[in-house]
């Protein structure tokens, strides 16, 4: 397995600004060994990987080491570069059937935009395999690791397919790579400690509002508030033109109420909202995204119902105050980085643009390619690949 990732890790343009790598070893926990931006040259990383050292462990769990990758590795502070379009790959390789499910978590890296190819032995459960790929095709098996070498045109050519598949358009066309649409959903704080504050969240909505294309059938928009409980002031079908969501959003009142229970609005449009029922079109690919505007600390938690969002492919974009916590804000985005602060809802016109581009950036980034767009791009280079992920399985001792 060493010498394999050495092998590939050879064929990278390794650098700050080109390929960066990463290797994660796992058995029952995962360990990441380093991160994409922990080492700049191929060097570097060649003389990590020679002395890695086998961890050994039981029993093996894929699935609990994708979400460890997912949450750990593919983030802005681990060097990823996903928010600026830097196609992102995780190469995996297992000697093993995963003792947990592996369903949830690699649905999540998918849904993130992250092209997984699998790599089996005869050991593995080659059906696992080709459901943790990014596609069936993508799943790869030799009959023992010693046979990798056999593979690796095989690799070669799957990594430059991914590459092809995930990079953007060139600048001259990137105006017509605009997204078929966008499921829109604004989560308001209606506790008592925003009531002076309600209407400049309520003139953000409509000025955001103002720049999609609602009346075209492209975007779609949702608005619910919420306290102790979430009431639902529009679903995502209720309408079809910009102006009656417009003049509904300026009619908006203040609901009031405590505690504020942010947590149990975000399992509430989990359950309701982000569904095909309330006008969700996630089930087609349309891009989901949540943009909530929040003026306190949460009274529940909110870290099981936001992970189940973002397992759900919801691109979250949380607005905060300085009474929120910003911590909070941040676990419950879809990264870190996209958690914006304010220091009164008044001076949200101040990061409407950032929220703007933040949501282009990222939505860009989950849309997938149509088809004719792969034969069109079939000719670039694959200089443009740039976070590969090795991710090395222990053999486990039978």
């Amino acid at each position: 397995m060493l010498d394999f990732v050495e092998r590939v890790v050879k064929k990278l343009n390794v650098g700050e600004n080109n390929d960066r790598v990463s290797v994660v070893q796992y058995g029952r926990d995962a360990e990441v060994h380093f991160y994409l931006n922990t080492y700049t040259t191929r060097e570097d990383i060649v003389d990590s990987v020679r002395g890695l050292r086998h961890r050994g462990g039981r029993p093996l769990n894929t699935g609990a080491a994708l979400q460890y990758v997912r949450d750990n590795v593919f983030t802005n502070s681990s060097g990823s570069r996903r928010l600026q379009g830097v196609p992102q790959m995780l190469i995996l390789l297992n000697g093993g059937r995963s003792f947990d499910n592996v369903d949830t978590p690699a649905s999540a890296l998918k849904q993130q935009g992250i092209f997984v190819i699998g790599i089996g032995t005869r050991s593995s459960d080659i059906r696992e395999l080709q459901k943790i790929s990014y596609d069936p095709s993508l799943a790869l098996s030799v009959s023992e690791f010693t046979d990798l070498p056999g593979i690796q045109e095989q690799l070669s050519s799957a990594m430059n397919t991914v590459v092809v598949r995930a990079t953007p358009m060139t600048p001259t066309v990137t105006v017509e790579k605009k997204p078929v649409g966008r499921d829109v959903v604004f989560l308001l704080d209606g506790s008592d400690g925003t009531r002076s504050g309600f209407p400049a969240m309520r003139d953000f909505v409509q000025r955001v509002v103002e720049t999609l294309s609602v009346d075209d059938n492209k975007d779609r928009v949702s608005v619910v508030q919420y306290s102790r409980d979430p009431a639902v002031q529009f679903y995502l079908n209720t309408y079809t033109t910009k102006g009656e969501i417009l003049d509904t959003v300026r009619g908006l009142r203040h609901k009031g109420g405590r505690p504020l229970n942010t947590g149990a609005a975000l399992q509430y449009l989990r359950d309701n909202v982000f569904t095909a029922s309330a006008g969700s079109r996630r089930l087609e690919g349309v891009p989901q995204v949540l943009i909530l505007l929040c003026g306190g600390k949460s009274f529940d938690s909110v870290d099981a119902p936001a992970s189940a969002l973002k397992q759900l492919g919801v691109l979250i974009f949380a607005i905060g105050t300085r009474s929120s916590d910003s911590r909070e804000l941040q676990n419950i985005s879809h990264d870190p980085s996209t958690a914006l602060s304010v220091s009164e809802f008044t001076d949200l016109p101040s990061v409407q643009q950032q929220l703007q581009s933040s949501v282009e950036a990222v939505v860009i980034d989950v849309t997938p390619e149509s088809p004719t767009v792969l034969g069109m791009l079939t000719s670039m280079t694959s200089c443009l690949r740039a976070c590969l992920t090795c991710f090395t399985y222990t053999e486990q001792k039978r």
